[in-house]
């Protein structure tokens, strides 16, 4: 029953084997069949790439062979192949190429000789071959093969030069710097017994390709010619690129995913060539895992020539190696544009040609490129990631797990673990070609984003922390706001893996968007509040962003006491008089700042209460203040205060005091007495004072009388001559009558004492 299910026919295989195909409609240069099914335009036509084969000659002694350098047809593509699939290439294998754009040679390429032809054994006219290699347009070639030290076979048999032209305009690549020189080397003839430099491989159909190796022959037989491919294009209800809306009687519907398809360049939109690939695909029972590889050994390439290569490995597979169809079920560029490979439906089970041994049950990513000692970019790793989600998720596995594959022939990875055919061994979901197989495929840097791969597909989401919370005011990890508030958010899985995010306050969802918007809208009640964002994987796993902690505050700030002015010590003069300024803001929430914005402009911080500044004499000034909290409430509040100038002669004198006159003394003027117990009375109303004077190092002291009162022994001594000095202030809660006076005490040595008047506040 298992081979009479793939045994269906092309009609039947090729009408229902594209649903599901998304042509994406970004890459430059391709088009294909539109979202609503219908036929690619003309522009889509296939494309005939253009094939040469011509045979390299062998030394005597069977250690190397070589093409010398010569012009060829145009191509862009190459490899070198040998007649027995099963024989290797233990040493070396290069080309050099000239650009047909620049006439510049390369230096030597090496082509990879790790991949096994008997993939597809048990078909006619399978050859063993080397990784194609993409070089971009060229117009003339050079290759020497050298076979490895110890190798006792020498170099297979049958060993030729395959070039491919995939037709279309492709972009030069940048020139490599040539080894060394080149030199005129005659063209040679092929010698005697090897393969016609002309003769394709057989291309005849078999019933069922199989991993398991062929005998190795003990000589060679020259494959058959083979018929001329038929170049009539295939019947609208045949075309394995047409869309269809219904499924063939003989062919089930193919199973829904768990997660969205990716957008997916189909077979009509990169051009294929149908007429190479007649026979039906293969279809296999379900996709038990993926395996990733890399191809075409280069990643100097455009992006816009990705279908181009994709033509060339597509001839290359088939023309070259002897594959029914190209290998891998689907290819990736570095701009993470995803191509349908081997024909027979997306979203079908399709048997590939990709993994010796482990093609059965498995599908195939290539990534264009070579990725041993480069990391493949972040779109490339993200589409693999989405194709091989999407299509283990048709049968419901999780990326992220491991299976168990049975071997289809004997053989050992790269890891030196042996298979042996009809065992099963465990595999991760997403393995690389060298787990499978002794290969450096898909080379070491990619096969090191594996796991990040596995974790793209697998889920959760990762990185989901909160980045902003707008219309709020954030103190530490603490937000304010009065009530409406929008939250962003980022997280380092891509947007096409996510499937929505949902606003959580208070562990209830307020909000859900798209897996690709990252930002929305909450309205909150006064309180505190946690507020997460919750992200929900295309395979259902959910993760949490840290919590964020938002205040909802719709009260102002307090000022618990009023703003107020008082004078302090400093230098008078007659434009600004030495004051403080003091008050005391709260808020139920948190205060941010109080800011002073007039008469001067100045911003105080939340625990601040008081501000030296000073004030025009004999001027009514307003000092106006606003309290803001974090959450954007404020409270105003402002007090207004004139400073006065009594002059010393405003007082009244008792004892002897002489007037003494300098332009350093207010009004010009001063009082000095050395006469012990004379004194000077000010009689004012106000709420705050200042006795102002003269200092030198032989001033005296004074004692200060407050309402009749001794309030203190003020000591005018100073190192420095100092004028206008406020030396001691007394201040009231409120404006009233009151007298100061002062009394010199005649210290002994420095009885002096020089008064420049009185200030007071009002």
């Amino acid at each position: 029953m298992r081979a009479q299910r793939r045994m269906w026919t092309t009609a039947a295989v090729t009408t229902a084997a594209v649903a599901g195909v998304l042509v994406f409609q970004g890459v430059t240069g391709i088009s294909g069949p539109d979202r609503d099914g219908q036929a690619a335009d003309a522009k889509s036509a296939p494309v005939k790439p253009d094939v040469h084969r011509t045979a390299l000659k062998t030394s005597p002694d069977g250690d190397s062979a070589s093409l010398a350098r010569r012009d060829t047809e145009p191509f862009s593509l190459l490899g070198v192949t040998w007649t027995d699939p099963a024989a290797r290439v233990t040493g070396s294998v290069e080309a050099r190429t000239r650009s047909s754009a620049t006439g510049d040679w390369t230096g030597w390429l090496p082509l990879d000789t790790e991949i096994d032809g008997r993939t597809e054994t048990g078909r006619s006219g399978v050859r063993g071959t080397t990784e194609p290699r993409w070089v971009g347009p060229s117009d003339g070639v050079e290759v020497r093969v050298l076979a490895g030290d110890g190798a006792r076979a020498g170099l297979p048999a049958g060993l030729r030069l395959d070039t491919v032209d995939p037709g279309g305009d492709t972009t030069p690549l940048a020139a490599e710097p040539a080894a060394f020189s080149i030199e005129e080397t005659p063209s040679e003839e092929p010698t005697p017994g090897e393969e016609p430099p002309v003769t394709p491989p057989s291309q005849e159909p078999v019933e069922e390709p199989t991993d398991e190796p062929s005998p190795t022959p003990t000589t060679e037989t020259p494959a058959p010619p083979s018929p001329t491919p038929s170049t009539e294009p295939p019947t609208p209800s045949a075309s394995p690129t047409t869309p269809t809306t219904s499924p063939s009687p003989t062919l089930p519907p193919a199973p829904p995913s768990t997660v969205p398809q990716p957008p997916i360049v189909s077979r009509a939109a990169w051009k294929a060539d149908e007429s190479l690939s007649t026979e039906a695909p293969d279809y296999l029972d379900q996709v038990k895992a993926v395996f990733v590889h890399h191809t075409a050994q280069t990643n100097a390439y455009s992006c816009a020539d990705s279908a181009a290569i994709v033509r060339g490995l597509h001839t290359y597979h088939v023309k070259s190696n002897g594959w029914k169809d190209l290998g891998y079920n689907f290819i990736v560029d570095k701009c993470g544009t995803v191509f349908e490979g081997r024909k027979g439906g997306v979203d079908r089970p399709v048997m590939g040609a990709h993994t010796y041994g482990f093609n059965r049950d498995t599908t195939g990513i290539a990534v264009i490129g070579m990725y041993t000692d480069t990391s493949a970019a972040t779109a490339a790793t993200t589409s693999v990631a989405r194709v091989a989600a999407w299509k283990l998720g048709q049968y419901k596995a999780d990326p992220g797990g491991s299976v168990q594959l049975t071997a289809g022939a004997n053989g050992n990875n790269m890891d030196h673990k042996q298979f042996v055919a009809g065992s099963q061994y465990a595999f991760p979901r997403i393995s690389g070609h060298r787990d499978g197989f002794a290969t450096e495929c898909p080379g070491l840097s990619l096969y090191r984003q594996l796991p990040a791969i596995r974790s793209l597909a697998a889920g959760p989401v990762t990185g989901l922390t909160i980045a902003s919370v707008t219309g709020a005011n954030a103190s530490g990890s603490t937000y304010y706001t009065r009530s409406k508030i929008t939250v962003g958010w980022k997280a380092t899985t891509p947007a096409a893996f996510v499937k929505s995010y949902e606003l959580l306050v208070g562990g209830k969802p307020v909000a859900t968007v798209k897996g690709n918007v990252t930002s929305a809208p909450a309205t909150l009640v006064a309180g505190k509040h946690s507020v997460q964002v919750r992200a929900t994987h295309q395979s259902g796993k959910t993760s949490l962003s840290p919590v964020a902690t938002v205040v909802a505050d719709t009260a102002p700030p307090v000022f618990s006491t009023k703003p107020a002015l008082t004078l302090r010590t400093g230098t008078v003069n007659s434009t600004a008089v030495p004051l403080t300024l003091k008050w005391k803001a709260t808020d139920a929430a948190s205060l941010k700042e109080v800011r002073l914005t007039a008469p001067v402009a100045k911003t105080y911080g939340p625990t601040t209460g008081s501000a030296s500044h000073t004030a025009k004499p004999a001027t009514a000034t307003a000092w106006k203040m606003t309290a803001y909290d974090r959450a954007g409430n404020t409270a105003a509040a402002s007090v207004t205060g004139t400073p006065v100038i009594l002059q010393e002669s405003a007082a009244t004198k008792s004892g002897k005091w002489t007037t003494k006159s300098s332009s350093s003394y207010l009004g010009g003027r001063s009082y000095s007495s050395s006469t012990k117990g004379a004194s000077l009375t000010w009689t004012f109303t106000g709420r705050s004072a200042a006795w102002v004077v003269s200092r030198a190092t032989t001033s005296g002291q004074a004692y200060v009388y407050v309402d009749g009162k001794k309030a203190a022994t003020v000591d005018l001594k100073s190192s420095t001559t100092k004028y206008r000095q406020a030396i001691w202030t007394k201040s009231w809660s409120s404006s009233a009558k009151h007298t100061v006076k002062i009394v010199v005490v005649g210290t002994t040595g420095r009885p002096a004492l020089t008064t420049d008047g009185l200030v007071y506040l009002k």
